[in-house]
């Protein structure tokens, strides 16, 4: 058997036949290993090769008994009556007089980076999949979102220790559901080098990784998830491919300046913090290449959204908006016109730039000149929110961030931005946990606690997109690696803290009736009390201005009792939601709380008293 790296090509979305070649809608032959009634037709770009060959064990692995014909365009192909599904496959190339055994860039399916392709049928995967359940699925609207981000491969473990796969995130589906979320975001899917990554370094952008379980496994999850109405978000990477155990190289032979060849720049643009393999956004076949792997998430395995890895890198060598000389106008007109058919073709797909360099323009319309995602992970959001939770001292948390913080917006819309505390960047990388920090910086685990669900209190109640990071709901500690599975013995340990978030996930999605106004984009920070380490404001929906919420934070480790503040409402307010309730902890509670006496506040006098715990929350709704 060959052993170069070689993954395996699944039917393309909505193949139909024509005089016995598959077509795509589009009427472009379609690429890869394409099975159909005649045998499989194979297809590949190798604009530089002299000859090409298919090679597999239909042909014993004979390197030129199955010679490829050469079409416009640097395109070759053949048909080979014997190769069938599962059989394996790689493309012999042939540039002067180097012979080079190549993996098949539109793989479906791998058994490892560095092993031969399979041939896949795609139509029998869908109707074994209920594709009808799949097409129905309608996701949550944006102001309804809440998203989940999790690593398939640390998110659960075997018994036996190995990591765990799709089939183990289906098993928590359950879990999730009654939590509240209803939107998981996977860290990317793909092959990679090695047996255990994080996923941002891709080999195979088409072919999911066989050590979560492939391709069937996959969608599998997909529409288990929709059954439990849980939408899927797959994290992409087009910023950058591998570099490691990446079959791309140099891929006919052909290359300048001692890079890449065909698929990536040649040239400065090249270069980018994990390596110089930026694809090159200006070839017309790596523009096809690239939103070709989008359609496939979205018509073969029916996600319902896409996460973007590092726009910056795509618009931008340097990944910043201060230097104008490396911007790559390439890679903005990509993510442009990928987006506008995105949603002219799936209008309800939720499209997300992980940018964070706080530029308006992501969230844009494509008409008018912007790159047309609905949303973006707000750094604006995340690092000041971050610095108050995580100070060594009160005096040092920062309430005018606050302030900023939960009141941003892009092109005056809050729900441009995903909003977060945790996610695999803030949990790693040199950083940890919130109550890891906390800890590191006070030695004080109760601190900690009501730290991280404080952090919890702003982020449902803020204006945007809210997500979790795996076991944030279970005050996980430590750091997000790719080896150290999350202990879910923490989430029955920690169950109290579980219904604290589940709680405030509750209230965000109004699922009571009561709180509709944090489903709205409204807020006014109404008052902001440096001295005590007090803020508070009021969230209401457009639609429903007479349905709002007041949501107060105590930032201080002092109680606050009979603390009066004016609110901008008048009428009689019921508190839905304390802290620091018992039922959220045993520690908690010594500090008597308002959370059954209704406060009322009429016109002439618009003053409330509350009783506040150290770093605990208050969110009060209308009766």
């Amino acid at each position: 058997m060959l052993t170069s790296n070689v993954l395996s090509a699944a039917m393309p979305y909505g193949l139909r036949q024509r005089q016995g070649r598959p077509i795509l809608p589009s009427g472009r032959p379609g690429m890869g290993a394409i099975p159909h009634q005649n045998g499989t037709t194979f297809r590949v770009w190798a604009p530089n090769a002299d000859k090409v060959f298919v090679t597999g064990t239909f042909n014993h692995w004979s390197l030129r008994r199955n010679p490829m014909a050469r079409e416009s365009g640097g395109f070759w192909s053949t048909e080979v009556s014997t190769a069938r599904v599962g059989d394996e496959y790689k493309f012999v190339i042939q540039n002067g007089q180097e012979i080079l055994v190549r993996t098949d860039p539109y793989a479906r399916d791998v058994l490892s980076p560095r092993e031969n392709s399979v041939i896949c049928d795609r139509a029998e995967e869908q109707t074994d999949l209920e594709t009808d359940k799949l097409e129905r699925f309608e996701p949550p609207a944006t102001n309804e979102l809440v998203i989940y981000e999790l690593h398939v491969g640390t998110f659960s473990q075997k018994a036996d220790g190995r990591p765990g796969d799709f089939n183990d995130v289906i098993d928590k589906l359950p879990y999730l559901q009654s939590l509240g979320i209803n939107a998981i975001e996977l860290m990317p899917v793909v092959a990679c080098e090695g047996d255990q990554f994080w996923g941002y370094e891709p080999a195979q952008p088409f072919a999911v990784s066989r050590n979560y379980g492939g391709p069937e496994a996959l969608k599998r999850l997909v529409v288990a998830a929709h059954d439990h109405g849980i939408a899927v978000i797959i994290d992409v990477i087009y910023n950058h491919l591998g570099p490691w155990g990446l079959n791309l190289w140099r891929f006919d032979g052909w290359s300048e300046d001692d890079l890449g060849g065909i698929y990536f720049y040649n040239d400065w643009r090249a270069k980018t913090p994990w390596g110089h393999t930026r694809l090159d956004y200006g070839r017309p076949e790596v523009r096809q290449y690239i939103r070709d792997n989008v359609f496939m998430w979205f018509e073969e395995f029916q996600v319902d959204g896409l996460r973007w890895d590092a726009t910056a890198y795509i618009r931008n060598a340097d990944g910043d908006d201060s230097n104008g000389l490396a911007d790559i106008p390439d890679g903005w007109r990509l993510m442009a016109e990928i987006n506008a058919e995105v949603k002219a073709r799936f209008p309800s797909a939720i499209v997300i730039a992980e940018d964070l360099q706080a530029n308006e323009w992501l969230t844009k319309d494509t008409n008018s000149g912007g790159a047309g995602f609905d949303c973006q992970w707000d750094a604006v959001f995340v690092h000041p929110v971050r610095h108050a939770l995580c100070a060594k001292e009160d005096t040092d948390r920062n309430l005018q961030a606050i302030r900023e913080a939960v009141t941003y917006r892009y092109n005056d819309s809050a729900l441009e931005r995903v909003i977060y505390t945790e996610s695999h960047d803030e949990v790693a990388n040199g950083s940890s946990r919130i109550p890891e920090e906390v800890v590191t910086k006070n030695g004080c685990q109760i601190a900690a606690r009501k730290m991280a669900e404080l952090g919890a209190a702003v982020l449902f109640t803020s204006p945007g997109v809210p997500m979790l990071f795996q076991g944030q709901e279970f005050i996980d500690a430590g750091r997000f690696d790719d080896l150290t599975p999350l202990d879910w013995k923490n989430q029955e340990a920690n169950n109290s803290s579980v219904n604290l978030f589940r709680d405030l996930i509750r209230l965000r999605r109004n699922l009571d009736g009561n709180s509709i106004g944090l489903s709205g984009e409204e807020i006014d920070v109404f008052y902001l009390n440096e001295q005590d380490k007090i803020v508070a404001y009021r969230r209401w929906h457009r639609e429903y201005p007479e349905k709002a919420v007041i949501v107060i934070l105590n930032f201080s480790g002092d109680e606050l009792p009979n603390h009066v503040i004016e609110v901008p409402d008048d009428g009689s307010w019921q508190v839905s939601f304390y802290s620091d309730r018992k039922e959220y902890d045993e520690g908690f509670g010594g500090f008597k709380s308002t959370e059954f006496e209704p406060l009322s506040a009429d016109a002439s006098n618009r003053h409330i008293q509350v009783n506040m715990a150290a770093y605990s929350s208050l969110i009060l709704t209308k009766n």
